[in-house]
């Protein structure tokens, strides 16, 4: 039996339901394509608008301010750290200058006792210091005295302070009577051989203004040694410096 040729056509029957879907498919892409198009135009418009340009620039602005507060509060850290550095140093140079004095004093004090010199030097006013005593018009002086060691004899007498100042609008100078108590009113008396320390107080009017002070050592059978000193070196204690004003 003979063999049939194949079918020039072949009929197939319409599926209506896939070419809804199909056409569905469609619609929703073209509507997302829409909708991402609005969004982009959308943005791109919000993005230059006046509104938009002040916001952006009112981050920018803001982040820079903070930026510069930062520095500022940086700069403010490095200078409380310098300024600390700064008070601890001259905390220290003030202790130095203090070892310094103290050093010169010392070595003031020595070469007088041992005469680096070859004279035989006599009594000698080597320092003074001035202390104020708290919560008076009260004040509180050392002495030192001093003879070169070479001479080998022991030395005696009084010291008497004298004190130079303002008051009111008048120069006044007030002498050891007006400032001693009752048992030393004729000075304070010194015993030594090489060197004596000596101690006082005294007080002062409240509205007197003292300038200079004056002391008189005055050895017992011999001529009167006169020191003067700046109230101020007195207190700083800067009257190592041997003279005879």
């Amino acid at each position: 039996m003979a063999s049939r040729p194949p079918p020039r056509f072949v009929v197939r029957q319409h599926d209506d339901a896939d070419l809804r879907r199909r056409l569905l498919w469609l619609a929703l892409g073209w509507l997302v394509s829409l909708l991402l198009c609005g969004l982009i135009v959308s943005s791109m418009v919000r993005r230059a608008t006046p509104a938009a340009i002040d916001k952006r620039q009112t981050r920018e602005l803001t982040e820079q301010n903070e930026a510069l507060k930062q520095q500022v509060a940086n700069l403010q850290r490095s200078q409380q750290v310098t300024d600390v550095a700064t008070r601890a140093l001259q905390g220290t140079m003030t202790e130095r200058e203090e070892e310094i004095n103290g050093l010169r004093a010392d070595l003031g004090f020595y070469s007088r006792l041992v005469g680096s010199d070859a004279q035989r030097q006599g009594l000698k006013v080597q320092e003074i210091r001035l202390k104020p005593v708290p919560d008076a018009h009260a004040w509180d002086i050392n002495l030192s005295l001093t003879q070169n060691a070479k001479r080998g004899e022991e030395i005696s007498g009084k010291v008497t302070i004298s004190i130079e100042g303002l008051h009111g609008d008048k120069v006044q100078r007030l002498d050891w009577p007006a400032l001693g108590d009752v048992a030393q009113k004729d000075g304070l008396p010194f015993r030594f051989k090489y060197f004596q320390s000596l101690h006082a107080t005294f007080v002062l009017p409240a509205d007197f203004h003292p300038t200079r002070l004056l002391i008189k050592a005055q050895p017992n059978g011999d001529e009167a040694t006169n020191r003067a000193a700046t109230w101020t070196d007195a207190l700083s204690g800067d009257t190592t410096t041997q003279g005879n004003p």
